[in-house]
């Protein structure tokens, strides 16, 4: 059986599926957990990395709730970005965070670093920025859904928005991997001295020096995106 994504109780096929009838009868038949199968018909893509997808069978339904490391994460699978399959780093991330820290999310999508964080540790204030409307409000949804108060998220672009934050970060997570480098001097203004930057990137080779301020403390290989190209994420933290 072809390998899928799993979001909430829609299965994803990968676009390359064959027999992707037969295949979404199976899943159907063998997982109860699976509602509906869809069949990814492009890459994530645009300003909002969105990607579209074809109803195959089950429930005619795009949206759906997706539950992960203690919390729960409503969306529309066509309208928001998410991967399940940062579940794991997620946890990772979360882990790390100390009681009372100050964190910020920039491109925090429908919320899953700022909830998976509040529900795994203990930290002061979460902010999240967002620009996709639709993401933004799942986001709202998510925080009301998990029962939290510790977390605002603001909708607009990071570059108009950051510079007006008038608040310095323990923590700052950038998981936008293939255009982050173009947003990479924002969040140093706005880190603590000794704080911490999470940058997610994809790349072939990997600086191996200290840059900009920053000290390289962990470098975590993630999935592999293609031949010789991961998604990687750099600790820093801030001299």
């Amino acid at each position: 059986m072809k390998s899928y994504n799993l979001i909430g109780s829609i299965a994803v096929l990968n676009e390359k599926t064959r027999n992707k009838e037969k295949t979404a009868e199976e899943l159907l038949k063998k997982h109860k957990n699976i509602k509906t199968v869809v069949i990814s018909k492009s890459i994530h893509s645009g300003l909002y990395r969105l990607r579209k997808t074809k109803h195959i069978l089950g429930e005619k339904t795009k949206e759906t709730i997706h539950k992960e490391n203690k919390s729960v994460l409503k969306l529309n699978i066509d309208a928001c970005y998410f991967s399940p399959r940062t579940s794991s780093e997620r946890l990772r991330i979360a882990k790390l965070v100390k009681k009372s820290e100050v964190i910020l999310v920039m491109f925090s999508g429908i919320a899953p670093y700022p909830i998976v964080i509040a529900k795994n540790a203990n930290p002061k204030k979460i902010y999240g920025i967002e620009t996709n409307k639709e993401a933004h409000k799942y986001a709202l949804e998510n925080i009301k859904l998990n029962r939290l108060n510790n977390i605002e998220l603001i909708r607009g672009n990071v570059k108009k928005v950051m510079p007006k934050l008038k608040i310095k970060f323990d923590r700052i997570i950038m998981p936008l991997p293939k255009t982050s480098f173009r947003y990479f001097d924002l969040p140093i203004k706005n880190l603590k001295k000794k704080g911490y930057l999470h940058y997610y990137l994809f790349a072939k080779r990997l600086p191996k020096k200290d840059i900009k301020g920053l000290k390289i403390k962990k470098v975590t290989r993630l999935n592999q995106i293609s031949p010789g190209k991961y998604k990687y994420c750099i600790d820093f933290q801030k001299a």
